[in-house]
């Protein structure tokens, strides 16, 4: 169904501008938030500050490339983009988190062969850079009280909430990791602790962290580094990053999960993971890898920083993962991979956000600049080299308190 006209970005398949700003169309399609829950249209709601992520610079690769078809709206040639930020909803006169992921599923994050999913701003559905969309009325997440004021947000509290979605995907991290570290060690643990199978798999739970490496450093790296750290206080968090030691990025990262620093400037491989070995105090207990590079698998396992035992966690789009099958076997080393998160994972992840000094790592650009040329920005500001660690647009400036 359309419903007026609107101005916004959208991704399209074009090699020459698969990002444009512009008027557009809005569609509102009945959608269901979970399987066994009616399709229900859309309310009318009104971005307020919207984050640059970096599926949206992949989207737009995939636009250049002619491959987003599948991703657009049913019927439509477009998608506009955006997922994360916070809304305005006249109807309720109030702010709120849109819950991303929905779908003819039992839980959208982890659909299975039979399911279906969506998502705003990614996947079939139109997100959050344009004056106004619609979403499913039960995909309004609340956000906590204090931080609106005279019917104004407040801006620090603003900036933090761009990362919700990334930040309940780091607490899914934390819980899997958990889960499975428990799984794969209680026995061994049972054994030499001499206590029964309870005790044991809560001790594995904690031992998974006693080596940590975390290789890269943007939010995703710093967050999960920092949710450990909350969750295991007394885990050994070793960062690897490309960045100088003395940059804000790396000082901001290891105040909050008060972990060792460790810079890939090495000009070999086996001397950068012997470094980590020795910040570490020996062999990985859980490798993370969340840079992107191909360097992660090969510092795990070619250059064996995963130690027996150990688990690797592949965070990373893109690099393939590749090892040999006999020390592999033989350290018994376990392997994942998921980007996923749950509705309460995104709750929780709003309430800590609420708490934290994240807002002080979120630089603004504003509508204009982006707006007159969004692919500019993009490739000049927003992820280019010496981008800042997350870029956000103040859409409304009308709803933002700007001394808050």
């Amino acid at each position: 169904m359309h419903t007026g006209k609107i101005y916004g970005t959208c991704f399209r398949n074009d090699p020459d501008r698969p990002l444009v700003y512009g008027e557009m169309n809005l569609i509102n399609p009945p959608r269901q938030r979970l399987r066994g829950e009616p399709k229900k249209e859309g309310i009318p709601v009104e971005p307020v500050i919207v984050g640059f992520c970096g599926t949206d610079h992949e989207l737009m690769m995939m636009g250049k490339r002619g491959l987003l078809g599948p991703k657009f709206p049913e019927g439509q040639d477009r998608l506009i983009n955006g997922h994360e930020g916070v809304v305005w909803v006249p109807s309720q006169n109030r702010f709120a988190i849109v819950l991303i992921r929905g779908g003819d599923s039992i839980d959208p994050t982890r659909y299975t062969e039979d399911e279906s999913y969506f998502e705003y701003g990614c996947d079939q559905a139109d997100g959050l850079f344009c004056d106004r969309m619609y979403v499913n009325p039960d995909m309004l997440l609340e956000i906590p009280d204090g931080h609106v004021h005279n019917g104004l947000l407040d801006l620090s509290f603003a900036k933090k909430m761009v990362f919700p979605d990334p930040f309940a995907c780091m607490l899914f991290q934390l819980e899997r990791m958990e889960d499975l570290g428990s799984a794969h060690l209680f026995r061994q643990t049972a054994r030499r602790l001499g206590c029964g199978e309870e005790q044991a798999r809560a001790a594995a739970k904690d031992e998974i962290f006693e080596r940590t490496v975390i290789f890269g450093l943007g939010t995703t790296g710093m967050f999960i580094g920092d949710i450990i750290r909350r969750a295991h206080p007394d885990a050994k968090i070793v960062f690897v990053a490309r960045s100088p030691e003395d940059s804000p990025k790396v000082q901001f990262a290891l105040k909050q999960a008060g972990g060792i620093y460790v810079r890939n400037c090495h000009g070999k491989p086996e001397e950068l993971a012997a470094d980590i070995c020795k910040a570490l105090g020996g062999r990985a207990t859980v490798f993370i890898g969340v840079s992107g590079s191909t360097a992660e698998h090969e510092i795990a396992f070619t250059h064996r920083v995963l130690g027996c035992n150990g688990l690797y966690n592949s965070f990373s789009l893109g690099p393939k993962i590749t090892f040999d099958t006999m020390p592999f076997g033989f350290e018994n080393h376990l392997i994942f991979g998921s980007i996923n998160f749950r509705q309460d994972h995104m709750e929780k992840a709003i309430r800590m956000l609420a708490q934290s000094p994240y807002d002080r790592i979120v630089e603004l650009i504003s509508r204009d600049e982006f707006a007159a040329d969004p692919i500019g920005a993009y490739e000049n500001r927003i992820y280019c080299k010496n981008a800042p660690m997350k870029t956000a647009v103040i859409w409304n400036q009308d709803k933002i308190n700007m001394e808050g």
